[in-house]
């Protein structure tokens, strides 16, 4: 036991991490976990409410400058739908009648995601901790929504089982720009690593749907779609630079 306690310790990568380094000052990558909350507008306020947004991302950091260049992604998560799809098969006391002619559970949920690069730059506010400070990052990528029918686990609709769902689901994609402002911080002993600020995705999207039941037409126009937005992550820096030694 004492000589497999003696070989965990001395282990290369563990006895490179436990070293200390004077600065947070190497090139890094930087891995990250974020939680967003986020308000539509434009086109998409008439369809959505507010939504939570969780999102992970890899970045690299330059050793001088403070510049970043990674991909980020995120999973858009609402309650509120305000564009009722299921009108056409509602009764009058607004059900929806299931094939044993009892009124059925149907919900409708917001689902989408985001995924891009960025790039951005760090610029320091601290002397002593040249790696925290004001943040801006902007991007591109792809942004996509729509919505999701949650079916009654005990009763069946007929309209609503298999494709027929994507039938009303206004399924939503295309390009779009990211924008980021805030603060970041990488401590110099490396044990707390986070950022908090603004975000803002435009998407230039279109319906992706030959066919919606309700509409009794193609889903395929052009639409803007805005999200407003705080974000707060985490992040793990994993330094490293010409001495060959690994850091995080």
């Amino acid at each position: 036991m004492e000589y497999f306690l003696t070989g965990i310790l001395f282990w290369p990568p563990l006895a490179a991490s436990a070293q200390a380094s004077p600065l947070n000052t190497g090139k890094a990558w930087v891995g990250e976990v974020s939680y967003g909350f986020q308000i539509p507008s434009g086109d998409l306020s008439a369809r959505f409410g507010p939504n939570v947004s969780l999102g992970a991302g890899i970045q690299w950091m330059s050793q001088k400058s403070n510049w970043l260049i990674g991909v980020q992604g995120q999973f858009l998560f609402g309650q509120r739908v305000e564009e009722d799809v299921l009108s056409t098969l509602r009764t009058a006391e607004g059900f929806i009648i299931g094939n044993d002619r009892d009124p059925a559970d149907i919900q409708l949920r917001e689902r989408g995601g985001y995924l891009g690069i960025q790039v951005g730059k760090l610029f320091s506010l601290d002397q002593d901790n040249p790696r925290s400070g004001l943040r801006i990052s902007l991007g591109g990528g792809i942004l996509q929504h729509r919505i999701q029918i949650q079916k009654d686990p005990v009763r069946t609709v007929a309209q609503l089982e298999g494709d027929y769902a994507k039938g009303y689901d206004r399924l939503t994609n295309g390009p779009a720009l990211y924008q980021w402002t805030g603060y970041q911080v990488f401590s110099k002993n490396r044990q707390v690593n986070f950022y908090i600020g603004l975000e803002t995705i435009q998407g230039f999207t279109r319906g992706r749907r030959d066919w919606q039941f309700d509409l009794q037409q193609p889903y395929t126009g052009a639409r803007l779609d805005l999200l407003w937005g705080i974000r707060a992550g985490l992040t793990l820096p994993i330094y490293y630079g010409s001495t060959e030694k690994i850091w995080y």
